[in-house]
């Protein structure tokens, strides 16, 4: 039977946040070289969660040591390596490499400098709420859905916890810092998600303005008692 989720986390949970970083990239990692896709991982997780490092390089070397063997494969108890464009034969090699990568990297102290994100795995792992507003609530399916994007927004203000709602504007904030040309912003909303254009005459960054000044307008007041003058 299948594991159940403590034991998968256990023993493969940052392996598999690790390959997840995969999708779409080649793993074409050498011996001295990080792949596009590891190297974004390195980044996001040494500014996010370094502890977690240590358990990847862990994971990873453990797997290429001791691959499922028939009775795990037959029950299921093991982690199915998502296809990565490589021979089966090189995988087991390829891992080794991902571990020794990682363990250089805490060793000595090599941390990816901040960038804008590189990969569709990083533009979620980075802008994570931001990728549920753009996916959930302007797919293609949008102008069925509400009236016209500002709908949408509002919309999204009113269903959404404000812990969520004040997390993706912190995100929007955030991903206009990046200081991006509109092209650029423009594969921005798409890695992240969106399947229409912004309303006409904005820009993506200027829309993107548009909705963070909505969402600050809909956030938390604070109460600062009466004033001098009111007493």
């Amino acid at each position: 039977m299948p594991m159940n989720p403590l034991e998968h986390d256990r023993r493969y949970g940052e392996l598999d946040q690790v390959l997840r970083a995969y999708a779409g990239q080649p793993a074409d990692d050498g011996e001295g070289r990080p792949s596009a896709a590891l190297t974004a991982y390195l980044r996001h997780t040494w500014h996010t969660r370094p502890w977690a490092l240590a358990a990847a390089e862990q994971q990873l070397r453990e797997y290429s040591r001791h691959p499922p063997g028939r009775l795990r494969l037959r029950l299921g108890e093991y982690y199915p390596i998502p296809d990565v464009g490589l021979p089966e034969h090189e995988i087991q090699d390829w891992l080794r490499i991902l571990a020794d990568h990682i363990k250089h990297s805490i060793e000595a102290g090599e941390v990816p400098a901040p960038s804008v994100p590189l990969t569709h795995w990083e533009w979620h792992a980075r802008f994570p709420e931001t990728g549920q507003f753009l996916g959930g609530w302007f797919s293609q399916d949008m102008p069925d859905e509400f009236a016209d994007h500002d709908a949408a927004v509002t919309h999204y203000i009113a269903e959404t916890d404000p812990q969520l709602t004040a997390r993706l504007a912190g995100e929007v904030h955030e991903l206009l810092a990046l200081n991006l040309d509109e092209s650029a912003y423009a594969l921005a909303v798409a890695e992240l998600g969106m399947e229409v254009d912004p309303p006409a005459p904005y820009a993506p960054s200027g829309w993107l303005a548009r909705v963070a000044a909505q969402l600050d307008g809909g956030g938390f007041r604070a109460d600062y008692g009466e004033s001098p003058d009111e007493r």
